[in-house]
């Protein structure tokens, strides 16, 4: 018995020994001005880091994230802008470049502006166009993303639209009904009586062209379009001002759209009121420069600049897409 427990010691020592010596090489990964190393430690009570090491670096990791998130200036994205901070991180760990989905304009900003604090990132935005709204971003170390990855596609929709007019919700409704998730789907640029053009991601766009066969009433066809023929034109505005005595949403919607406050309430609770493409559901909601207001079947509208008046009120620019 002793020798067995003395074999048996011996053992259990050169596995500690093995342990103490064999954990990998750490891979740093930098993330603005701090170094993360991503290692597996030995869990004994001589570790410099204890049993808890890896824990204590993931929330290092995390940490730095949240200082990231911390500068984020629409608060409303802030969910969406740190997925894509772990995204990027992803990306240099990996060396590979990673995509994310179509993203709304509030969240392509504030990730670029946040991407942008990463040492050895690199991030390009995508939208088929210049002026596009809905864009992917692309992350990658700044070696392997040296061009524009091919990540959109354009299709053209047509049909006989001359007497049966389409807006830009009844093509978007049309698409979402075949299956496709709204995410896979940039900007869609209305050609009034010949149709619609559409970007959306690579990998449907076969889909897509099999499976959409009305829009509204009208039969369409759809085909795959280079994205140098997006037939694009800045869009039409109005610019007038207004006064009034607060900057909620019920106030300054209800003036852009011509539309008694009350009437834009009902739009509020039936979720037709979005706010930088986000559906509000709370009238007193504070608008600032550079919002846009969206009203189901109404247009947008962008809230330009706004100073305060002598008299304690507010004099705001209202900008009217028509």
């Amino acid at each position: 018995m002793a020798a067995a427990t003395a074999s048996i010691g011996a053992l259990w020592s050169l596995r500690r020994a093995a342990q103490s010596s064999s954990f990998r090489t750490p891979l740093a990964i930098n993330l603005g001005k701090v170094s993360f190393h991503e290692a597996r430690f030995p869990s004994s009570p001589s570790s410099p880091l204890g049993a808890s090491g890896m824990c204590q670096l993931v929330q290092a990791v995390k940490g730095d994230i949240d200082v990231l998130l911390n500068g984020v200036g629409d608060k409303g994205v802030i969910v969406d802008v740190k997925h894509i901070l772990v995204m990027a991180k992803r990306s240099l760990s990996r060396r590979e470049v990673l995509h994310t989905n179509f993203l709304t304009p509030p969240v392509v900003k504030e990730s670029m502006l946040a991407i942008q604090k990463l040492a050895d990132v690199k991030a390009i935005a995508q939208g088929g166009y210049p002026e596009a709204e809905r864009c992917r971003i692309s992350v990658g170390h700044a070696d392997e993303l040296t061009s524009d990855p091919d990540v959109v596609s354009a299709l053209s929709i047509t049909g006989n639209f001359v007497f049966h007019t389409c807006t830009h919700g009844d093509f978007l409704g049309a698409i979402l009904g075949t299956g496709i998730a709204r995410e896979k789907l940039g900007d869609i640029i209305l050609q009034e009586e010949k149709g619609a053009q559409v970007v959306i991601v690579p990998e449907l766009v076969d889909f897509l062209v099999s499976s959409l066969r009305k829009v509204g009433n009208v039969t369409v066809s759809c085909t795959r379009i280079p994205l140098t023929d997006l037939d694009y034109e800045p869009p039409k505005t109005k610019t007038f001002k207004t006064i009034e005595a607060s900057l909620r949403v019920d106030a300054l919607a209800s003036a852009g759209f011509k539309i008694s406050r009350s009437k834009l309430v009902d739009f509020i609770s039936g979720g037709d009121v979005r706010v930088n493409w986000t559906t509000i559901t709370k009238n007193g909601t504070i608008l600032k420069t550079g919002d846009i207001v969206s009203v189901s079947g109404k247009g947008r509208l962008k809230i330009g600049e706004i100073n305060p008046t002598k008299k304690g009120k507010f004099a705001i620019e209202l900008i009217k897409y028509v």
